[in-house]
């Protein structure tokens, strides 16, 4: 059996600036960190060889890979012609919550499958393989941060240039500055996940309207302050960035707040936080704060969300297991 630890991502400021219908225009970039949440993928020969097994919310035994019903495990087994397998995939939060579980799931599995096949695969094959699977062959109105993310791991500044190539800068800071911008930063679940296709698709729409063009230029603006604050050791002003770049980015299309997001998101501020985010494409998830630790207890208890504790992790996806032998 092979297993793959893929983490999950936050992003900061940016988002939105890796679909290809902005940078290939304006050029892009995020500021991301991936944390200790993860998809776990594994794989191994099954009993059987005539058949196909695929476990992940739903269960599938196939004798043709061509009938898989999940889109990215058909896409994914039939390039590279894999059948008589048994994979199964967890994860430590539920897909829809911001985290970039369908990214994090595909560049596991290609990893998963990569080792089975005996091939070494870097982190960039990673993520652009990833990228193809779900930009181009399967038509995910998504971005490329988020397999750059779960490929490489670690708090980075990710360039998307106009020609699609994309350069992945990690952040330097001093340690205690890194250490306490992870102890300031507060997720809450606000109870509700969601598709971000509908989202994103109307966000791709919206890019023809010169206001919300603008609106993301200078969102990608403060991802760039950001990385200067960070370099700087600043984190004075890193909440203060977060909250602009909130404001701005709910103008980018009609479902990426509702009235209980933006009621939590009122109290957390009313209540010690410096500035936060919804994660993701909007509509649900997770919502992410800045906030000093002397005013945590007091927002925690404000706000009422169920919180979920996290760290920066730094590996990016790995292999965490491999079997002693193989049937055959």
């Amino acid at each position: 059996m092979i297993i793959t630890k893929t983490p999950f991502r936050i992003s900061f400021s940016g988002g939105g600036s890796d679909l290809p219908s902005f940078y290939e225009k304006y050029g892009g970039c995020v500021l991301s960190a991936s944390i200790n949440k993860y998809m776990y993928i594994s794989i191994h020969p099954y009993f059987d060889a005539k058949y196909t097994s695929l476990k992940y919310s739903e269960n599938e035994i196939v004798d043709d890979i061509s009938k898989i019903k999940h889109k990215i495990l058909n896409s994914v087994l039939n390039q590279k012609n894999i059948s008589g397998v048994e994979i199964s995939s967890t994860a430590d939060v539920p897909a829809g919550t911001g985290l970039g579980s369908s990214s994090s799931f595909t560049v596991g599995l290609l990893h998963a499958l990569s080792c089975y096949e005996g091939k070494y695969i870097s982190k960039a094959q990673l993520a652009e393989e990833a990228c193809d699977i779900e930009i181009n062959k399967l038509g995910a109105p998504i971005g490329k941060q988020d397999q750059y993310a779960a490929a490489y791991g670690g708090l980075n500044f990710i360039r998307f240039s106009r020609t699609g190539s994309v350069s992945v800068e990690p952040i330097v800071m001093k340690p205690e500055t890194y250490m306490k911008l992870q102890s300031n930063l507060m997720m809450f679940y606000t109870g509700t996940s969601r598709s971000a296709n509908t989202i994103l698709t109307e966000q791709k729409k919206n890019m023809s309207q010169e206001d919300k063009t603008n609106n993301l230029i200078q969102m990608c603006g403060l991802a760039e302050e950001m990385k200067t604050a960070l370099e700087d050791n600043d984190l004075s002003s890193f909440g203060q960035i977060m909250n602009r770049g909130w404001t701005l980015k709910k103008t980018l299309a009609s479902g990426i707040s509702n009235p209980d997001i933006d009621r939590a998101y009122d109290i957390a501020m009313e209540n010690g936080a410096l500035g936060g985010k919804l994660l993701g494409a909007g509509g649900g998830g997770f919502l992410l704060f800045y906030c000093e630790q002397h005013n945590q207890e007091k927002l925690r208890t404000a706000i009422g969300l169920k919180k979920m504790n996290m760290k920066f992790e730094y590996n990016g996806s790995s292999v965490v297991h491999i079997g002693d032998e193989y049937w055959g």
